[in-house]
């Protein structure tokens, strides 16, 4: 498996910051990294976040 340059404190870190407002040309270029490698981020940890339950509640087991 290829390690990775940026673990996954960093980069929730890098995505708090393009919602903070900074811009994503700008974080690419501090951080070293592509701009799609940013998209990719986001795209994979919005995913993550909605797949935590939304806020719903779990289906209740019927007791027969």
């Amino acid at each position: 498996m290829k390690n990775t340059r940026f673990t996954e404190v960093q980069i929730m870190g890098v995505l708090r910051q393009v919602e903070g407002g900074v811009p994503a040309a700008e974080l690419c270029r501090e951080h070293g990294m592509s701009s799609a490698t940013l998209y990719k981020w986001r795209a994979k940890y919005r995913q993550r976040d909605e797949g935590d339950g939304g806020g719903e509640s779990p289906p209740e087991a019927h007791v027969c």
